[in-house]
């Protein structure tokens, strides 16, 4: 038996896809194209477009048809078959043989498939650790209350011919040795000309 320093092989499969999809719990499908900042927690797969933060305590899968911009990307685990444009943080980074990433990437733990493509720079931790905003779970967000619009009457007001009458100006006079004296009122209804009247 020929002794070489290079025959041995590894007998488990680094990656399994069935464990994946058990910690995938929602997905962003290929017609959808998100706009926005996505954090939380647990496992995300994305196979449409999005754009914005993405922070996830958890996995993210970038499938063969998903595309992401981002500014940052956080997560513990990220599996990119797709196209990333952004940085990535995480702990355990896969790009497959049709992943593409334009970024900086920090991890502890990388590998790729031949064909595979990385343009940025690479730095390697011992440790990281994703934090959430705060650590806020959802219950705790607070959703913006809807203002309601103002909307523009079908009919407008009508417009009056005459102008209307103006109330004569009060004159207070100071009061003297703890008399008030008032001046009374009169309340007259200004006449309103019909629109149908000639």
């Amino acid at each position: 038996m020929p002794m070489s320093i290079f025959s041995r092989k590894k007998d488990t499969a680094v990656f399994n896809p069935e464990k994946l999809q058990i910690r995938v719990s929602t997905v962003l499908g290929p017609g959808i194209h998100w706009i926005g900042d996505l954090h939380g927690t647990g496992g995300v797969r994305i196979e449409g477009t999005m754009q914005g933060e993405l922070v996830i305590k958890g996995l993210v899968v970038i499938g063969e048809t998903g595309k992401v911009i981002c500014p940052e990307m956080k997560a513990e685990t990220v599996v990119v078959a797709g196209t990333v444009q952004g940085n990535i943080t995480c702990q355990k980074l896969e790009i497959r043989s049709t992943g593409r990433v334009w970024g900086d990437v920090v991890a502890v733990s990388f590998s790729s498939e031949d064909g595979a493509f990385l343009r940025g720079q690479m730095r390697m931790e011992e440790r990281i650790e994703i934090q959430l905003a705060d650590d806020q779970t959802p219950a705790e967000f607070e959703l913006p209350v809807a203002q309601p619009e103002f909307v523009e009457p079908a009919f407008p007001d009508p417009v009056l011919s005459e102008p209307a009458p103006t109330m004569p100006e009060l004159k207070s006079k100071p009061a003297t040795s703890g008399i008030q004296v008032s001046e009374t009122r009169t309340s007259e209804k200004p006449k309103l000309k019909s629109p149908w009247e000639k």
